[in-house]
């Protein structure tokens, strides 16, 4: 019976996302927080911002078979952050937009965390000369804006369902 119950809880889990179906029938790769599996971004919403302050930059093959480049960059502190940049994710943005810093010039940041177990999951990014707070319909019908995500606080979907496994003892 415990395994009926884990696998209703996986179920609740990952179909949270009233969008699911349509990710699943484009071919587009699910993007999960690490720390509770929260549907964070899709494939689709890639968009490569280069950054002339990005300590490197590679091409990795990352989200399916699909090569992505991956910009490697580092805060004051010196932790070190692999990023993907997206024009949209689903994450909780921490208002207000900070211009000091930025490793992307013309553009202020604000810390993006997971909305479900809010987690550090990287950072948004908006134009300077907008205000320091913005709506979140704002931020996601613009061109302008994106998010870049910490490669390391991100899970595939699809490498997330390959780790369930059934007890040797309910297969036939």
């Amino acid at each position: 019976m415990w395994w009926m119950l884990l696998l209703m809880s996986v179920s609740a889990v990952s179909g949270h996302n009233a969008s699911q179906g349509k990710e699943e029938e484009s071919g587009d790769e699910l993007l999960l927080c690490r720390s509770c599996g929260y549907e964070v971004a899709v494939s689709r919403d890639l968009k490569f911002v280069a950054s002339p302050l990005a300590l490197a930059q590679r091409n990795d093959t990352l989200i399916g078979e699909r090569r992505v480049p991956v910009q490697l960059f580092q805060n004051p502190q010196g932790l070190r952050f692999q990023l993907l940049t997206f024009k949209r994710a689903a994450v909780h943005k921490h208002w207000p937009a900070d211009d000091q810093v930025s490793w992307f010039p013309g553009y202020s940041w604000t810390v993006a965390t997971c909305p479900r177990c809010h987690s550090h999951l990287g950072w948004s990014f908006q134009p300077n000369i907008w205000p320091q707070h913005v709506t979140d319909k704002e931020f996601e019908e613009s061109e302008e804006t994106f998010v870049a995500l910490i490669i390391d606080r991100l899970l595939q979907e699809n490498f997330a369902a390959t780790l369930l496994m059934v007890p040797k003892s309910y297969q036939q």
